[in-house]
């Protein structure tokens, strides 16, 4: 087993080897980045794996209704899971500046307080969902058929919210510390689980009738819970060089205080977290909200044309998952030399992982470019043309995701994180959704805040590829400038964080 263990480990790090012979990446930055990242794509791969197989599998179970019942209760759910990245990017920034500067017992109080926050912000949320859950989804759906799948989705799939929040936290605090295996291998278990518990629950399997779309609910709720318990339990241990700063584990603290084992609250780290996840969040909610009426404009196309992006959508995240793993080890990187000191390094690191990471994901764009018929034939969708042009278009913008993300990673870990912010909402309310009405007919009205307008000039579908494309690369150049104005480092100088930490 270790004997295959290390071959499969030289054949994906010959990946960095040979861009480092062909002289894009330094290959020992190359590795570091390629080593922290891997884990996380592994893990973001298995994640979209099943989120691409529930819609395969509604989509083969019962038809596009449900693959859009699925797309439009998946939006909701995005809040909080957003709202948990944004948060958590708070906790892997903080905990990379202390792991940086060697502060162990502060790095385990960022978890612990990471924690508290995650519950204030996951249980009135769920209670919401599972109130609102019908009027929420019925703003959107095109049918009432949509609205009752859709509805039932989301009441169920909130239920795991605070679960998935704690995960997330983590699966980040890990990763700020250097440990991006231990959350990969925690997904090894739950992901596979969660494809076949909801293979079981769509279409049923002996006693257990087929269940559709909250089959697919239910078996994620399943998937979280036990993540969360699987989390949980190893970081109640001293095995990990982040945990949670029981009191059990204090009293067994060989230094026997909390500098070296942490506190389960500080209001200092609790502001730093949030300062850092604020604007993240803001960045967040501003993409998910704007998906509404993006949504709304596809929805006047018809529930073909809706499902057909969301399937596209789901096929090409396959090719863009890649920048998650390098987000987060453009933050473990640049968040650790900022703790350290070394601004200088912390830059380098962060253009290094940006080449290794633009590498990858064009490699697998044109994969999924190439054979984007007979991927969309697999989902059994009724307009498989539509949804292979998304694919396409999809695949223009990788380029561009990847810039966007890997930089977004390396601003976060410096704790800069308010021009993503800017970039997002720019992007998403001045750009993408302007071009998109202009598809809607010229005589389609839409309504907001009792004014009703005509915004549509009969552009068609093309109007919406060009505003998809325009967001993604109007993102990526804000977050690169910014990067390469260096402006980050007076931000990191200024927080109670690392090394230059005033005072």
């Amino acid at each position: 087993m270790g004997r295959l263990r290390d071959g499969a480990r030289r054949l994906a790090f010959a990946f960095p080897a040979l861009l480092a012979r062909l002289g894009v990446v330094d290959r020992e930055r190359g590795d570091e980045a390629f080593d922290l990242a891997l884990p996380v794509m592994v893990t973001g791969a298995l994640r979209t794996f099943l989120r691409t197989a529930d819609f395969l599998m509604v989509g083969q179970a019962i038809g596009a209704s449900a693959v859009a019942a699925l797309e439009l209760g998946f939006q909701y759910y995005f809040i909080p899971f957003g709202l948990s990245l944004a948060l958590t990017s708070g906790t892997i920034s903080v905990v990379s500046r202390f792991v940086g500067a060697d502060e162990t017992g502060r790095a385990n109080t960022t978890l612990a307080v990471s924690l508290w926050l995650s519950l204030a912000f996951s249980i009135p949320m769920t209670v919401l969902a599972w109130v609102y859950a019908d009027p929420l989804v019925a703003v959107l759906a095109p049918n009432a058929t949509v609205t009752e799948m859709g509805a039932t989705y989301l009441r169920i799939v909130m239920l795991s919210v605070a679960f998935r929040f704690w995960s997330m936290t983590a699966a980040r605090a890990l990763a700020g510390a250097g440990d991006t295996r231990t959350p990969m291998y925690v997904r090894l278990l739950t992901l596979p689980t969660n494809i076949g518990l909801n293979a079981v629950l769509i279409f049923g399997l002996g006693p257990i009738a087929p269940m559709g779309v909250a089959g697919a609910a239910w078996g994620t709720v399943a998937a979280n819970v036990l993540a969360a318990g699987v989390f949980l339990a190893l970081l109640s241990t001293t095995r990990f060089p982040v945990r949670l700063p029981l009191p059990v584990l204090r009293a067994r603290s060989t230094a026997g205080d909390d500098s070296a084992t942490g506190r389960l609250w500080d209001g200092g780290i609790a502001r730093e977290v949030v300062r850092v996840g604020l604007p993240l969040a803001g960045t967040r909610l501003s993409r998910t909200l704007g998906r509404f009426p993006f949504l709304f404009v596809l929805g006047a196309f018809g529930t073909g044309t809706l499902a057909a992006y969301a399937i596209g959508r789901r096929v090409m995240l396959l090719a863009m998952m890649p920048a998650w793993g390098y987000s987060t080890a453009a933050s473990t990187l640049v968040g650790q030399r900022v703790g350290e000191g070394d601004e200088d390094g912390a830059a380098e690191a962060g253009w290094a992982t940006l080449r290794v990471a633009l590498a990858t994901q064009l490699c697998i764009a044109l994969v999924l470019v190439v054979l984007a018929r007979p991927i969309s034939l697999a989902f059994g969708s009724e307009t498989v043309a539509d949804t292979v042009r998304f694919v396409r278009v999809f695949g223009l913008g990788v380029g561009a995701f990847a810039v966007s993300r890997t930089m977004r990673g390396g601003l976060r870990g410096a704790g800069d994180t308010t021009w993503p912010f800017y970039g997002t909402l720019a992007g998403t309310y001045l750009l993408k959704l302007p071009v998109a009405f202009l598809a809607l007919p010229a005589t389609t009205s839409v309504g907001v805040l009792g004014v009703t307008f005509t915004p549509g000039f009969g552009l068609g579908v093309v109007a919406v590829y060009a505003a998809i494309l325009l967001d993604m690369y109007f993102r990526a150049a804000v977050n690169a400038v910014r990067f390469k104005s260096g402006t980050w480092r007076v931000v990191a100088r200024q927080s109670d964080v690392g090394a230059d930490a005033p005072g």
